[in-house]
């Protein structure tokens, strides 16, 4: 009968260990996974900062040579704003196929992959 209580205290004992150490694992993949995500999400914001900023330069450089070319400066900015109106419209009307969607599923995509 004592042999049956060690046999049972022994279990609980290992079964109390095994919950202990699993649940430290999921916190270490947690902690993997949202250390993982916040430095591809900073690398990603430093290439998006360094993009727009070349792109505004860009565009400066644009409207001030487009409105050198009909006389006045600022004919070249009004140029180029016309052009990004232009281009925002069909943005909106088709922003979730081209921008929420492709974005939640690579994110998705992201999160749920598995490091062999």
């Amino acid at each position: 009968m004592d042999d049956n209580a060690t046999s049972f205290e022994t279990l609980l004992k290992q079964a109390e260990d095994y919950s202990k150490k699993s649940i430290k694992l999921y916190r270490l993949k947690a902690i993997d996974k949202s250390a993982d995500t916040a430095s591809s999400f900073v690398s990603f914001l430093a290439i998006i900062i360094t993009v727009a900023l070349s792109l505004l330069i860009l565009n400066i450089g644009l409207a001030m040579w487009i409105g050198k070319l009909l006389g006045e400066t600022f004919y070249g900015f009004f140029v180029i704003g016309g052009f990004y109106a232009f281009l925002a419209l069909p943005l909106h009307i088709f922003r979730d196929q081209l921008i929420k969607y492709p974005i939640s599923n690579s994110l998705i995509k992201y999160l749920l992959k598995q490091k062999l």
